[in-house]
């Protein structure tokens, strides 16, 4: 039973990782490719969470300086399971508490894999410089360099699964 639980929750976070990447290399938006595969495979389908997201990409707003949009795209998902519901703001049972555990659980992925979950940070790391993605002549340069064929893309994967794993421990 516990082998066969392991067996599905491996298929999961695999087809969460390859959802994820395909998303990014097709789509873009790191924030909304990953969304819409923890939405797909997970559950929670939420259209306003997802157009949400639509500026949250390389960094807020592809300016790279900000928080990777995997990232905060993975926390939005968490928060939409997780997280403290407006009706209920004064919070007194401290739900926030957990969603900022998820948060942090999340962050640290992001940091020990890349040593940062700012998304300049993170392009240095994996292609040993950053690219003001906003520039259309840099942007190009980040498309030569395998932004949308395995190097985002794996970083959105990778962001996907550990959202899976958060998920599927929680719900355990």
């Amino acid at each position: 039973m516990i082998r066969d639980k392991l067996s599905s929750d491996n298929k999961i976070l695999e087809k969460l990782h390859d959802l994820a990447f395909q998303n990014e290399k097709e789509f873009h938006g790191c924030a909304q490719s990953l969304l819409a595969a923890v939405q797909d495979v997970l559950g929670m389908a939420d259209e306003s969470v997802f157009k949400c997201a639509t500026g949250l990409a390389g960094g807020i707003g592809i300016s790279t300086k900000g928080t990777c949009g995997a990232l905060i795209g993975g926390v939005m998902f968490l928060n939409l399971r997780y997280g403290r519901e407006r009706k209920n703001i004064s919070d007194p049972e401290r739900i926030r508490f957990k969603s900022y555990q998820l948060a942090r659980r999340l962050q640290q992925k992001f940091i020990q894999e890349y040593g940062s979950p700012i998304c300049h940070e993170i392009q240095e790391k994996i292609f040993g410089r950053s690219y003001k993605l906003y520039d259309p002549a840099e942007f190009e340069e980040f498309e030569r360099a395998g932004g949308h064929d395995d190097k985002c893309t794996e970083v959105v994967g990778k962001a996907a699964r550990w959202v899976g794993e958060i998920f599927l421990k929680e719900e355990a």
